[in-house]
């Protein structure tokens, strides 16, 4: 299973908030130039992470965003869920599948694909943030590279 480039931004969004100084905001700019992921793109994740309750977004002068909640609380399994447009690994019906009913695939892609899912559940943003000085450190190293190109 691959997960969408949605889910993939909404974990690095989550996890830079994560290794952020308690209660301290960052902006949709800051993320969008340490991930280079286009600003525009990045709102629609930010707004649909703080509608889901995983951060907490300020507008306006002081405004930014910051974790909704704690990172524990965060768990890895709900987070795809929640990002995630469908986790059906297969789709037999468009375009018909000639041996739809008789083939045994997608009951198979479905197990590991709920093997996948169980497993993440085990874990939450915390647990991958659990070395958040050198995370910290490889994001300033990235800031001093793009400002050093610009």
């Amino acid at each position: 299973m691959q997960l969408t480039k949605y889910t993939d931004f909404s974990l690095r969004t989550l996890m830079f908030l994560g290794v952020q100084e308690p209660d301290s905001r960052v902006t949709i700019t800051q993320v969008s130039e340490h991930f280079q992921i286009p600003r525009n793109h990045l709102i629609k994740i930010v707004h649909h992470l703080g509608k889901e309750g995983f951060i907490d977004t300020v507008r306006g002068k002081g405004g930014g965003i910051r974790l909704g909640m704690p990172a524990d609380k965060i768990n890895l399994r709900t987070l795809v869920e929640t990002t995630e447009e469908t986790l059906q690994p297969v789709n037999c019906e468009l375009p018909q599948c000639p041996i739809v009913g008789n083939c045994r695939l997608q009951g198979i892609l479905y197990k590991a694909q709920e093997a996948f899912m169980r497993e993440l559940a085990n874990y939450s943003l915390a647990d991958i943030c659990k070395a958040p000085e050198q995370i910290t450190q490889l994001l300033q190293w990235r800031s001093d590279q793009v400002r050093s190109h610009a």
